[in-house]
């Protein structure tokens, strides 16, 4: 299906770490966009600037990129409905905020905080435990609803601080079609007068939503459940600016929830359990903490996004592998469930094994390499590496298993689990490595099979059972108890390195 009007948008705003659960909205985004042939854009609300924090939004960006899930329009790409910043957009809200004054459909309060909590105490009830700036409470504060109009110029004039609030009405049902939950409807009467315009000039969520979706045409907006309680303000935006016609359908997303299933799931239960939420790492300029993301700790992109599509959604088959491809075939909003879909970190880990097992190694080798690098260790020939990928791939869950799994192929290892060996280790295993060092020289063609043909033959020779001879091979040359076959570990070292370590674990032993 094509339909190249299909615009939709993600909208973060710069303040931290780019959680899962927005990454998994980018996907659905994504998804939709491709499979219509429209575009996805990216659109940054930095309106609320006492949140803002530097570097967040190239954050962004960046975990984008490394997802694969690149806009078509955005603040770095441009498009034909820049800008793509709501910073950028001041004047534009002003514009219409003044609009809903002169229609009746909002007004200025000048209200100071300590009387908004003056009302708080004074309104409180046990049936009303936190009361709301709305329909019966504007009426007992100092806004344009309550002061001559004479007074309210003469406050803006002076420069009295002010907001612009929405006159919600008193009671009108407000209803919408969501693409998941279907028929959604609210009474207004549950419904406070947002604030629109905040005094320092910049617009709240609420108006800048509605106005970045009609200036950008936004035809679908997809956001997280959580969004549900503002729809009725936003429908009345839509309404109160003329433009109801042109409202994008809606579909809020079910909430990612922690492993038990209570709450949503957030970057402290990542921390307390163990697991990254953050699609990156995310450094905080502001507490200079470091929060792990999933890309460093091995994870694939394409793992990741598979494993974040089926959070919430399938098919209807059996099916839980999918490539980015099979995923714009296949998605379907009506598929998305209605319901919270629970975190499972070692299913997460599942998924980037699977996928590990399934790219070819030369793609691996280039992920797998500044790992490698950064460990100390220097991959002077690819084919080798591509060749050790091979054979530990599917030993291995997350990338940075490559290192443990396949590091001593290009470093001999620091240490030597020697305990593993001593309590078998006999004199005549001794004399047996040690003529196995000498006979080795004489290999001329250095493979498997040759080596492999010698270390049985000295094993007859000696009178030793081939399962005694096996553990303390590998042992010696990987450190430890395990890796690959040990004849194919000894063929891509290479020779000299297969002697070498076998003499220095003797002086061990």
């Amino acid at each position: 299906m094509t339909d190249t009007n299909v615009r939709v948008r993600f909208a973060p705003s710069p303040t931290g770490g780019l959680h899962l659960g927005g990454v998994r909205t980018v996907l659905y985004n994504y998804l939709f966009a491709k499979q219509h042939g429209g575009k996805f854009i990216l659109r940054i609300e930095d309106t609320d600037q006492s949140r803002f924090v530097p570097g967040a939004e190239e954050y962004i960006q960046d975990c984008l990129q490394w997802c694969g899930l690149e806009p078509d329009e955005s603040p770095q790409h441009g498009g034909p409905y820049a800008p793509y910043r709501q910073s950028e957009r001041k004047d534009l809200y002003r514009q219409f905020a003044l609009q809903l004054i002169d229609q009746g459909n909002a007004y200025y309060a000048f209200d100071t905080p300590e009387e908004l909590d003056a009302m708080r105490l004074e309104f409180k009830t046990e049936d009303n435990p936190s009361p709301t700036y709305n329909y019966q409470t504007r009426l007992k504060m100092r806004n344009a609803e309550t002061l001559p109009a004479d007074e309210v110029s003469r406050l803006i004039s002076i420069g009295t601080p002010y907001v612009i609030r929405i006159k919600i009405p008193q009671n009108e049902t407000l209803t919408f079609i969501d693409m998941i939950r279907g028929e959604v409807s609210f009474n207004s009467f549950l419904v406070d007068d947002k604030v629109l315009l905040k005094a320092d000039g910049m617009p709240t969520y609420h108006l800048a939503v509605v106005v970045d979706d009609y200036a950008m045409k936004i035809t679908h907006a997809f956001r997280g459940e959580e969004w549900l309680p503002s729809a009725p303000v936003h429908i009345l935006l839509w309404k109160y600016l003329g433009w109801i016609a042109d409202m994008p359908m809606w579909a809020h997303l079910p909430l990612i929830l922690k492993p038990d299933g209570h709450g949503k799931l957030s970057k402290r239960d990542g921390d307390r359990m163990g697991f990254p939420v953050f699609a990156m790492n995310w450094y905080d300029p502001r507490s200079n903490d470091l929060t792990t993301g999933f890309r460093e700790l091995g994870f694939l992109p394409e793992a990741f996004i598979n494993l974040l599509a089926v959070l919430g959604w399938n098919d209807g088959s059996e099916q839980e592998i999918f490539s980015i491809d099979e995923l714009i075939q296949k998605f379907s909003m009506d598929k998305v469930h209605k319901g919270g879909a629970k975190f499972n970190y070692e299913k997460a880990k599942w998924f980037n094994h699977e996928w590990i097992k399934r790219l070819p190694s030369p793609y691996l080798a280039e992920r797998v390499k500044a790992d490698f690098t950064a460990k100390g260790i220097t991959v002077a020939n690819d084919e080798v590496l591509v060749k050790v990928l091979d054979m530990i791939k599917d030993r291995c869950t997350l990338l940075t298993d490559f290192y443990e799994q396949g590091g001593f192929f290009f470093k001999a290892p620091a240490t030597l689990d020697v305990a593993a060996i001593k309590p078998k280790w006999t004199n005549d295993k001794f004399m047996f490595f040690d003529i196995l060092s000498e006979k080795l020289m004489l290999i001329e063609e250095w493979n498997v099979t040759a080596i492999e043909a010698l270390f049985k033959e000295t094993a007859t020779e000696k009178n030793i059972k081939l399962g005694e001879l096996q553990l303390p091979f590998r042992v010696m040359l990987v450190g430890g108890k395990f890796g690959p076959g040990v004849f194919d570990i000894a063929a891509t070292i290479g020779k000299a390195e297969t002697i070498n370590r076998i003499k220095f674990a003797l002086t061990l032993l």
